[in-house]
């Protein structure tokens, strides 16, 4: 390629470290990105560099924090009582936009993964079990994914907290709503008659 597209093959070569974003639609925002107005240009890349700048963590569970605490953690309306174990803080997004649930969270970064390393001491697990003495927790929502790793890691976390005559509870797993049981493999359907509850 000539030298005057070697900016767009860089950008494109960026934008491509994206999750979801293929070379060929990297390629395509590289030249959107090329089209734009230069001030319009500063202005994506100002708010990139000022977002990414002023996102921490929260120093009580673990979500992206714009000061000490989260707007969850922040917020003196949520329940103390009960605390939402997930794995990173997208997974609060989505939780909380169900608008259903009105308990905490405590994110942990990662999941357990022996074959790749990720042990207990890897990720929250110690900070969760140390919220458990400074908090009046009556239940613990084990809300990790419905993998061999998330799965691990909710029994993990449950057998730590056993002793402590804490509630232990996983989220249900099943067929979507709008799923069609002729396609649904056999252990989402095992998971949806174990979750069964009456109506």
């Amino acid at each position: 390629m000539s030298a005057q597209y070697e900016p767009i093959e860089s950008m494109a070569a960026e934008l491509h470290r994206l999750p979801g974003v293929g070379p060929k639609t990297a390629l395509r925002f590289a030249y959107f990105i090329a089209s734009m107005p230069l001030e319009d240009v500063r202005n994506l890349s100002v708010a990139l560099w000022e977002g990414r700048k002023a996102i921490r963590f929260c120093k009580v569970c673990g979500n992206y924090a714009s000061g000490d605490l989260c707007s969850v953690c922040a917020d003196p309306r949520r329940s103390n009582g009960q605390i939402c174990v997930v794995r990173d803080p997208r997974d609060v997004a989505a939780l909380e936009r169900t608008h259903e649930y009105g308990g905490r969270y405590h994110v942990l970064h990662g999941t357990l993964s022996p074959m790749d390393g990720v042990g207990p001491d890897d990720i929250n697990i110690r900070e969760l079990v140390a919220r458990m003495s400074t908090e009046n927790v009556t239940e613990v929502i084990l809300a990790t994914n419905p993998d061999v790793e998330g799965e691990a890691t909710a029994s993990y976390i449950a057998r730590l907290l056993h002793p402590m005559n804490i509630r232990c509870t996983r989220i249900a797993h099943g067929v979507p709503v709008g799923g069609d049981l002729e396609y649904t493999d056999e252990v989402t359907l095992l998971k949806a008659l174990e979750g069964r509850r009456e109506i």
